[in-house]
């Protein structure tokens, strides 16, 4: 007969440790470390005691994980400043975290980005279609990467893709 598996109590020492280790993997938000607590069954104040615990011992630290995570879209998943920002704001980080987070990506090297995934993209597009549409797929494209439309059309232009 099938028995459900039970569920594993945590004691506060045990669910702090766990909790370290998983923010010791790497960098991590409140949000995410609060749902792990709610995973492993942990609610309330219990919870808050043990997230406070971990903002003490540097576990968690909300402007660190935003300069981390904003440097790693840009640089690994080429994204754009508002899909960062948007993705930051999902995770419950404070404007000021943000702000220090968008200091992070340079602007020079964020427009020489741009200018190389719309090159990647043009040699993806379908060749014979009308120039226009063409333009237009890759700038669509690049808005929804999180680039900005004003730079994007900028960078076409320029590139004369």
């Amino acid at each position: 007969m099938f028995q459900p598996p039970k569920k594993v109590v945590y004691t506060a020492e045990q669910a702090l440790e766990a909790l370290q280790h998983y923010c010791a993997y790497q960098d991590r938000c409140h949000k995410e470390a609060r749902e792990k607590l709610h995973e492993l069954g942990y609610y309330g104040d219990p919870a808050e005691e043990v997230i406070a615990e971990l903002i003490r011992e540097k576990y968690l630290d909300e402007e660190r994980f935003a300069r981390s995570f904003a440097r790693g879209k840009f640089k690994i998943k080429r994204w754009g400043r508002y899909k960062i920002r948007a993705e930051l704001k999902h995770r419950h980080i404070s404007a000021y975290c943000i702000k220090q987070a968008m200091k992070e990506i340079d602007p020079s090297e964020y427009y020489g980005t741009l200018c190389s995934e719309l090159e990647r993209r043009n040699g993806i597009e379908k060749a014979g279609q009308h120039p226009y549409l063409r333009r237009r797929k890759l700038a669509d494209y690049m808005v929804k990467r999180g680039y900005e439309s004003g730079m994007v059309w900028e960078a076409i232009n320029e590139l004369e893709l």
